[in-house]
């Protein structure tokens, strides 16, 4: 008798039990048809995340549309920095142009419209008069002001080169005991005011000293170069000071130590070879002394009576073409260009040994 086994009703009645490839084909073709194209897809079939991307970048345009013109700028300057250089050095430029040249453009269209029409001006001379850089030499002795404006900053400059190399040497090379602290006291000295010390100076040079009277007549320092050549050295001095001693502290000790062996002196030294590797130093320390002398107002006011056989300085000649009853802005303004030209000369001249001296120290080697 023979043992069979009975079919298996789990699929039906009259359904047959599928073979392992018919099952494959039959699972191949019940897969839905969205799962065979998204197999097809290159990104998966992940359709909804392609729209999420694209409103993302939607979303981006929309915020770069809502920038303002400063935001759109700065991202242009991050990708573009050459861009933002330009930018500002134009911006620098014409920030220059307008704050330092303008004024002098200003003087020379007053000093060019003639008398009594400087209210009409606006970019060009209502009138052109350039007589009045002659009238300037007419009205009032100006190039003795000029003279004497000269003479004191010359002479202050001499004097403060001279005592400022003197410490510059002392603080940079030696070693002593209250350096720092003598430093300190220069520093704090250069803080105050001018008009701190107008009274005791002003009551000093109006005593008469009986070793004065042969050569000032009355025997004080009124009304003579000292009044104002003492005061503004000693102003300025500290700034020289600074300067001197940062460049002389910077050379060499060996040059020192040979120009000693050959048997000159620490003052035959200083003169000899540390002045001379030291002059951008110098030549900034007395360019700086002497603009900030020559165009000196206070003392030079207060410590003359205002005539330029008294040593009156340059800005008294400028003020006295302002009368009582009447106020010459033409002269006043030609008197301003003719005073800048000297000092004009001076920076072109020593533009170099300037721009070394105050860039010196920056980099470090």
């Amino acid at each position: 008798m023979t043992n069979e086994t009975p079919p298996d009703d789990r699929h039906g009645a009259g359904e047959r039990t599928p073979s392992d490839g018919e099952t494959e084909t039959v699972d191949a073709d019940d897969v839905p048809a969205h799962w065979t194209r998204a197999r097809r897809m290159p990104d998966g079939g992940r359709t909804e995340d392609r729209g999420h991307d694209t409103l993302l970048g939607e979303s981006g345009d929309d915020a770069e549309l809502d920038r303002g013109p400063f935001e759109r700028w700065v991202a242009n300057a991050i990708k573009n920095p050459e861009r933002a250089y330009r930018a500002m050095f134009y911006t620098a430029t014409v920030f220059f142009l307008v704050t330092t040249l303008f004024p002098f453009y200003w003087l020379l269209m007053v000093a060019l419209t003639p008398e009594g029409q400087q209210q009409d001006i606006i970019l060009t001379p209502n009138g052109f008069n350039p007589s009045a850089f002659i009238e300037v030499f007419q009205v009032l002795p100006f190039h003795w002001y000029v003279f004497n404006s000269f003479v004191i900053a010359t002479a202050s400059t001499i004097v403060v080169l001279i005592i400022a190399s003197l410490a510059g040497y002392a603080f940079g090379r030696l070693e002593f005991p209250g350096k720092v602290p003598m430093m300190m006291l220069v520093l704090v000295i250069s803080f105050f005011p001018p008009a701190a010390f107008f009274i005791p100076l002003n009551d000093l040079f109006n005593t008469s000293f009986f070793a004065l009277e042969p050569i000032t007549g009355d025997g004080t320092l009124y009304n003579t170069p000292g009044a104002m050549v003492l005061p503004l050295s000693a102003i300025f001095m500290p700034l020289a000071i600074f300067i001197l001693t940062t460049f002389y502290s910077q050379i060499p000790e060996g040059l020192e130590d040979a120009a000693r062996v050959e048997g000159t002196t620490r003052l035959g030294a200083l003169f000899r070879v540390i002045i001379p590797l030291s002059a951008p130093g110098v030549a900034t320390a007395g360019v700086l002394t002497f603009i900030a002398v020559y165009n000196e107002f206070f003392f030079s006011f207060l410590m003359t009576d205002g005539q330029p056989e008294n040593w009156a300085p340059i800005l008294e000649g400028i003020l006295g073409y302002q009368g009582q009853y009447e106020v010459m802005y033409h002269l006043m303004a030609a008197s301003s260009i003719i005073g800048v030209i000297p000092v004009a000369i001076l920076v072109i001249v020593a533009q170099e040994k300037i721009v070394s001296g105050l860039t010196a120290g920056a980099l470090k080697e």
